[in-house]
């Protein structure tokens, strides 16, 4: 009976209260909803966001990451200041006025803050990276194959002036470790050189892309190697390199022809001072395999004084350009006559050079189509007017009769 009327009379009471104060009992419960938005700060869910996986970090995934830019939210915000613009005492307004006590107070409002708010973000977004020239680009991209680093640093009172350092490789390496376990490195291959014959290269590692990008540069600058230079922009005669399962065949080039090449060994050229040469590339394409064989081919060429000397004959040379006019290129102290030459030497320049050698070039195979019916016949419908192009341009570069008659008719 004790417990009924008690029961009665909280229920009362719950009432009277709910009735006077205007207040829900059961909104007085406090709920907190807990989730990883409310755990953890900003930054670990943008990297969360953003982020790549170790296994998808192996297979190339999120190679752009880095370019997403988070928006700090908290810049140009302000406590207490807001798109309501109320007034708070303590917070955004001093609590007393003279002897007067400020009280919270709402004012017009404004749109000045959200402009502002839109335009700090809008600034934090349309921030780009400074564009690189196209010379400085480097072979693909945005990557450091193929971009310059600048001059080595001075050693002592030594400055490296007319220096440049290009990068040939840059990539990760890992090294297991009893303690730490995978441990990764960047390992970077570097060329300097001064453009007029004097170059080197070297590979270094480090935890850092910049710390091993300033050794492999230092160090190359260290194993500089003289090469000599014909004519002060190709290699003296042909020659054949080979490091591991990697062999180049690189020619002599006219003032002009330009560098066709690998663009590994292009960029070595273009640092030693070379502007003219051919170079075809079998087996392997490994870049470290590619910068020793073309390196072992330069030191393993003979200068025409060399060659002279060695054989006790004259080198002599014949240009198209010169109507096949012979000119002495080098001549030894002592010359050997006809009679003291064997008939089974070898006189040719390219052959000899090559150690008695001739690099096989191979006839390009005839495509498939060549026999067939219909090429038969496309043949015969285009041979009136084969070669008309080059003729034409033949007779206005050559023929002063048929530039005469243009000009007449011009007129």
């Amino acid at each position: 009976m004790a417990l009924r009327i008690f029961g009665a009379v909280r229920q009362s009471f719950t009432r009277h209260f709910e009735i006077q104060s205007g207040i829900n009992c059961s909104s007085l419960n406090s709920l907190r909803y807990t989730s990883f938005y409310n755990k953890l700060p900003a930054e670990d869910i943008w990297r969360g966001v953003t982020s790549v996986s170790n296994a998808g970090k192996k297979r190339g995934r999120g190679k752009g990451a880095g370019k997403k830019l988070a928006k700090d939210l908290n810049r140009g915000q302000t406590i207490g200041v807001g798109s309501k613009n109320v007034l708070w005492p303590g917070l955004n307004a001093p609590i007393l006025r003279g002897k007067t006590l400020i009280q919270q107070e709402q004012l017009s409002e404004s749109n000045e803050v959200d402009k502002n708010m839109q335009k700090i973000r809008d600034q934090m977004s349309n921030f780009r990276f400074a564009k690189l020239s196209s010379i400085d680009r480097g072979w693909s991209g945005a990557k450091m194959p193929g971009r310059s680093i600048g001059p080595p640093d001075p050693i002592g009172d030594e400055y490296f002036d007319n220096f440049d350092t290009r990068v040939l490789e840059n990539k990760i390496v890992f090294i297991m470790k009893g303690n730490m376990g995978r441990k990764r490195r960047y390992s970077v291959l570097t060329i300097t050189g001064n453009k007029q014959g004097l170059g080197g290269f070297a590979v270094a590692k480090a935890p850092e892309v910049r710390t091993a990008l300033r050794k492999s540069k230092n160090r190359a600058a260290q194993k500089t190697i003289k090469i000599e230079l014909c004519d002060g922009h190709t290699i003296f005669h042909d020659f054949s390199c080979a490091f591991g399962q990697t062999r180049i065949f690189v020619e002599r080039k006219p003032e002009g022809y330009g560098l066709i090449c690998h663009r590994a060994i292009e960029t070595i050229c273009k640092v030693i001072g070379i502007r003219n040469l051919y170079a075809k590339i079998e087996g392997s394409t490994n870049l470290q395999h590619i910068v020793k064989a073309f390196f072992l081919g330069l030191l393993q060429q003979k200068t025409h004084e060399e060659i002279a000397q060695q054989t006790n004959l004259l080198v002599v040379e014949f240009r198209n350009e010169a109507g096949k006019h012979p000119r002495i290129v080098s001549q030894p102290e002592y010359c050997r006559t006809n009679e003291q030459i064997k008939q089974n030497e070898v006189l040719d320049y390219n052959q000899y050079v090559l150690g008695d050698k001739i690099i096989l070039k191979k006839d390009k195979l005839d495509p498939f189509f060549v026999n067939s019916r219909g090429y038969i016949l496309y043949l015969k419908r285009k041979e009136q007017i084969r070669n008309q192009n080059k003729v034409r341009a033949n007779m206005l570069a050559f023929n002063e009769d048929h530039i005469k008659v243009c000009s007449k008719l011009e007129k």
